[in-house]
């Protein structure tokens, strides 16, 4: 359960509808590295971790990027609220129009409609962190995009905001990811999924050390105790 408070994470105050700029916002809410992916990814990648120190980092990030969502809708209906069909037509917003009206939806910039396919839930922490890491950095790519074709104050301002998230969003990830890595103690910590695979006990006194990992009972090399 999360208590929900009524505002934004941070205020958006669009004095001047911009269709056009509609147009390329709306990839950061429906597009491969927008806040909609972002959200689904941890929300869903925090399930399989097995460390607690890293599934509330998830938890904590993927709720936020919910309140990321709700910016950049607020952007988006600001930027289309009380058009005249002259303005959707001039704007190029004509085919979005045509499908949504000015209806909040998610797609890229180039139109295609969001998919789950944008974002990988694995199941192994290590994998996961790592995809984690760099989808905060194609966000924040694409943040640096916008903020480089978008003149508005009232636009940039939030966007400059989000894009600073992403750059925490990365850091936090990094510390999970250090988590991850030091509750391994083989030199070669892929070698693994501390999610699924379970490491070999001894059962008598610790034998001599050895040049390779053991293997246990899945086929997977796995660390020694």
């Amino acid at each position: 359960m999360w208590s929900y408070d009524k505002r934004l994470q941070f205020p958006v105050k669009i004095k001047n509808p911009n269709p056009q700029l509609a147009k390329i916002v709306i990839s950061q809410l429906g597009g491969p590295d927008g806040e909609l992916g972002a959200s689904m990814r941890y929300l869903n990648q925090r399930y399989a971790m097995p460390y607690k120190e890293c599934k509330g980092i998830l938890t904590d990030i993927g709720t936020e990027e919910l309140a990321h969502m709700e910016m950049i809708s607020s952007i988006l209906y600001q930027l289309t609220r009380n058009l005249t069909p002259e303005q959707i037509r001039e704007g190029g917003f004509d085919a979005y129009f045509v499908d949504h009206t000015t209806g909040i939806y998610p797609q890229s910039a180039a139109g295609i409609p969001w998919s789950a396919a944008t974002f990988q839930s694995k199941g192994d922490p290590i994998t996961d962190l790592f995809e984690d890491m760099a989808a905060e950095q194609k966000a924040r790519s694409t943040y640096d995009n916008l903020l480089r074709l978008i003149d508005d104050p009232d636009v940039r301002e939030p966007l400059k905001f989000l894009r600073e998230r992403e750059v925490v969003h990365f850091q936090r990830f990094g510390d999970a990811l250090s988590v991850v890595q030091s509750n391994l103690d083989a030199k070669n910590y892929y070698a693994w999924n501390p999610a699924f695979d379970v490491r070999p006990r001894e059962r008598s006194a610790p034998a001599p050390s050895r040049p390779y990992p053991m293997q246990n009972g899945n086929g997977i090399t796995a660390p020694r105790e």
